[in-house]
């Protein structure tokens, strides 16, 4: 079950996604022949959580789904509204919390330079995304910031949609805890340089490549979030991200040295998960930082990723 949030005629209502079409969930409860679908549905306002593993709303999305693929199949073709014809939204617009995974797939630590270490060695890191001004709607293009403009990346990641509270979870019982899956670009100024007549310091490579992740719209997401129920392995995915239509990177969330279910696990253990919360798991190789090519003005950045959906971002110059 792939669900979204979107806006149209000024109203932002939730909607079960395909390439091709949305089907509301007002729309359609009103014609279910249950009648408390409709109240439930008339509640959700467009919020998607609900709807997901331990939402309480869950119940009545998935009621919905399977009418409408079975006896209701035509009223999702009445009802349903083509995916052109509105404005998607970021599925999960105001997380608590916006994490993010740095260096969790191999092939790109060692395209960056770096030695990939076994999981036993090492540790994941993660980092935070102010979530308020870099998330960004699926469709809506990303602004190149003119304080530095010439070195702008993408990364391709699998985002987890977090369902309920955890704090000390295991790595065998964290997967229970995601509410959903949704895909994440996680934008880079690979060579962002605040004050270039600074003197250095030693912590500044560091915070130049932290800093870099948070300028304004650097975290496209969406289209949809796919329920974590119809995902049953996260970790047998495959990825896909096009810079104007040529295959940049091409991986498998199989690639990643540290689990989603570890990843969780660790964060879980210093740091109270809640609801709602997103966790960006890392990128796999194919990045323009590796062949310096970065992003400019008319480019289309499509990101990939099975079972979810298809990200695209158009790149405008900040006016």
């Amino acid at each position: 079950m792939r669900i979204c949030r979107f806006e149209a005629g000024g109203v932002i209502q939730a909607g079960f996604y395909s390439e091709e079409r949305i089907v509301p969930l007002l729309a359609a409860a009103r014609l279910h022949p249950d009648t408390d679908l409709l109240e439930a549905c008339g509640r959700l306002q467009g919020d998607l959580l609900p709807l997901l593993p331990g939402g309480w709303a869950e119940e009545v999305a998935v009621r919905l789904a399977t009418w409408l693929a079975g006896p209701g199949r035509g009223v999702g073709e009445q009802v349903g509204v083509a995916v052109g014809g509105v404005q998607l939204l970021v599925p999960i617009p105001r997380p608590n919390k916006l994490l993010l995974l740095a260096g969790n797939y191999a092939d790109h630590i060692r395209e960056g330079g770096g030695i990939a270490a076994e999981r036993a060695e090492t540790f994941p890191y993660v980092f935070m995304k102010p979530a308020s001004t870099t998330l960004t709607d699926p469709g809506s293009p990303l602004k190149l910031p003119r304080v530095s403009p010439l070195s702008i990346d993408w990364e391709l990641e699998l985002a987890v949609v977090i369902g309920q509270r955890m704090k000390g979870v295991s790595e065998g019982a964290a997967l229970a805890g995601v509410a959903g899956y949704t895909v994440i670009n996680d934008i880079s100024d690979r060579k962002f340089r605040p004050n270039p007549h600074r003197k250095e310091r030693p912590k500044d490579g560091f915070f130049d490549w932290l800093h870099g992740k948070w300028h304004d719209g650097f975290c496209p997401m969406g289209p949809c979030v796919t329920s974590a129920r119809s995902i049953g392995d996260p970790q047998a995915l495959t990825m896909k991200l096009t810079l104007n239509g040529e295959t940049r990177q091409q991986a498998s969330t199989s690639q990643m040295v540290f689990p989603v279910a570890a990843i969780i696990a660790f964060i879980a253990s210093f740091v109270t998960l809640e609801p709602g919360d997103i966790i960006s798991t890392g990128t796999p190789a194919g990045v323009g930082h590796s062949t310096n090519t970065f992003l400019k003005p008319g480019d289309v950045l499509s990101a990939s990723i099975e079972s979810i959906g298809t990200l695209r971002t158009p790149v405008l110059i900040d006016d």
